[in-house]
C-alpha cells in the first residue's frame, strides 16, 4: 500500500508540473531549467521507485514461494494422513468383509445340512403317513412297537408273539405268568382314522360326529378283545389293549372317560407305550418272585447241606485243636529235655580232666544223671 500511494502522489505531481509549465510556457528560460531539473528529479524518483518496487516484488514473491512450499508440505502431510487412514479403513473393511463372508459361508453350509435333514425328515414323514394310511400297515406298526417294548424288558421265556389260541384266534403277544393271574393277552389297536377325524373337525356338528365315530371305534376294539382273548381256563380274566400313540391315549382318558369305564367293566386294560413299560416291569418283578418261590425247596436243601458241612468243619477244627494242644505239650517236653542237655554240656565243658576215674567232677556228673 505505501508504494502505490507514493506512485500516485508522484504521478499527480508530474501532471501538476506539466500543467504549470504549459501555463507559463511563454516565460523565460528560467522556467525551462526548472522544467528540466523537475523532469530529471522525476526520472530519478521513478527509477528509485521502480527499484524499490522490484525489491518489494521480490520479497513478496519469495514470501509467496515460502508460503506455497509450506502449504504444499502441509497438503502433502494431510494427504498422506488421509491416504493412510483410508488405507487402514479399507484394510479393516476388507478383513471384516472376509470374516463376514466366512461366517456367511459357514451359516449357509449349516443351513444346507439342515435343509437336507429337513428334506430327509419330510420324506420319512411322508413314508410314515403312507404307512399309517393303510390299515394293515398301521396294525403292523403297532405290533412292531409292541414287540420292541416286550422283548426289551422281559426274559425270552416269559412271552410269545403271534400265538394261536384254542378258539383259533391269533394273539399279538402272550405273557406267560404263573397262576394267578395266568396267561395275559396283549393286542395292539390303532384307531388313527377316527382320531384324525376328531382332530380335524372344524365345526360343532363335525366334532360331534367325530366324537361318536372315535367312541364307537374304541368300544368296538374293547369288545373284540374281550370276546377273543379272555378265555376261561386258558387265559387270565383280563387282557391288555395296546395303543401305540400317547396322544390317542391322552385324548381317551381326558375326554372319553365313559369309554375308559367300559374297558374297566370289560376287564380290558388300555395301555400306551409308557404305561405298558411300567406294566411290563411289574410283570418282570412277579416272574422273579415266582422263580424265587419255585427255588425255595432247593434253597432249603442247600441250606441244610451247608449246616451239615459247618458241623463237620467244627468237629475237624476241634480235632485239630486237640492235635495242636498235644503238639504244644510235646514241644514243652522237648524244651525241658533240651534244657537238661544244655546243662550237661555246660558241666562237661567245665570239667578239668584228671588221671583217675574217680575225679570229683565225673562223680558229680554221674550222680546228676
Amino acid at each position: 500500500m505505501p508504494v502505490c500511494l507514493l506512485l500516485s502522489v508522484l504521478v499527480l505531481a508530474v501532471i501538476n508540473l506539466v500543467y504549470l509549465l504549459q501555463k507559463h510556457k511563454s516565460n523565460d528560460e528560467r522556467n525551462n531549467d526548472i522544467l528540466l531539473r523537475g523532469q530529471a528529479e522525476i526520472v530519478g524518483r521513478l527509477s528509485q521507485l521502480g527499484e524499490h518496487n522490484s525489491q518489494e516484488q521480490a520479497k513478496i514473491a519469495e514470501a509467496i514461494s515460502e508460503q506455497r512450499i509450506s502449504m504444499l508440505k502441509i497438503i502433502d502431510e494431510k494427504l498422506l494422513a488421509v491416504t493412510k487412514s483410508v488405507g487402514d479403513g479399507l484394510q479393516q473393511n476388507a478383513t471384516k468383509t472376509s470374516e463376514t463372508l466366512t461366517d456367511l459361508r459357514e451359516r449357509l453350509a449349516k443351513i444346507d445340512v439342515a435343509q437336507q435333514k429337513i428334506s430327509s425328515l419330510s420324506e420319512q414323514v411322508v413314508s410314515l403317513q403312507e404307512v399309517l394310511s393303510n390299515k394293515q400297515a398301521r396294525g403292523a406298526f403297532g405290533e412292531i412297537q409292541l414287540n420292541d417294548l416286550v422283548s426289551s424288558i422281559l426274559p425270552p421265556n416269559a412271552y410269545e408273539f403271534q400265538v394261536v389260541l384254542s378258539n383259533t384266534k391269533r394273539a399279538d403277544c402272550v405273557l406267560k405268568l404263573p397262576n394267578p393271574p395266568g396267561t395275559i393277552i396283549i393286542d395292539a389297536k390303532f384307531p388313527l382314522e377316527s382320531y384324525h377325524a376328531l382332530r380335524s373337525a372344524n365345526c360343532e356338528r363335525e366334532k360331534i360326529e367325530a366324537e361318536r365315530f372315535f367312541r364307537a371305534s374304541v368300544v368296538k376294539h374293547i369288545k373284540d378283545i374281550a370276546e377273543k382273548y379272555i378265555i376261561n381256563g386258558e387265559t387270565a380274566d383280563s387282557a391288555l389293549m395296546f395303543l401305540p400313540s400317547e396322544a390317542i391315549y391322552a385324548e381317551l382318558h381326558a375326554n372319553f372317560t365313559d369309554v375308559v369305564e367300559i374297558s374297566y367293566r370289560s376287564k380290558v386294560w388300555i395301555v400306551s407305550p409308557t404305561t405298558l413299560m411300567a406294566t411290563l416291569n411289574t410283570v418282570r418283578a412277579v416272574l422273579k418272585d415266582a422263580k424265587m418261590r419255585e427255588q425255595a425247596g432247593v434253597i432249603q436243601k442247600e441250606v441244610g447241606s451247608l449246616i451239615d458241612d459247618i458241623s463237620r468243619l467244627d468237629g475237624r477244627i476241634e480235632n485239630l485243636s486237640r492235635h495242636f494242644k498235644q503238639a504244644n505239650e510235646d514241644i514243652e517236653g522237648i524244651k525241658v529235655s533240651s534244657g537238661k542237655i544244655n546243662k550237661r554240656i555246660q558241666k562237661i565243658e567245665n570239667i578239668e580232666l584228671g588221671e583217675g576215674e574217680n575225679h570229683p567232677h565225673l562223680t558229680h556228673l554221674a550222680n546228676d544223671s
